[in-house]
């Protein structure tokens, strides 16, 4: 299964990862990976909230 086969069963769109990861590079100075793990950490993240980070951990990992 490829990335954007897991990313649309997810229910996320590749327009929507490749937003969230420049607004986690933002946030977090220039390093959206360690930026998306820190925000995965918060026990409080709503489902919808945890899928998008949660693909952009798997973009920025195969990248």
């Amino acid at each position: 299964m490829g990335l954007f086969d897991f990313l649309g069963r997810a229910g996320v769109s590749p327009e929507a990862v490749r937003a969230e990861i420049w607004r986690l590079g933002v946030r977090h100075f220039g390093e959206p990976l360690q930026g998306a793990l820190a925000e995965l950490a918060d026990p409080g993240l709503a489902p919808d909230r945890t899928a998008l980070l949660r693909a952009c951990v798997a973009k920025l990992r195969a990248a």
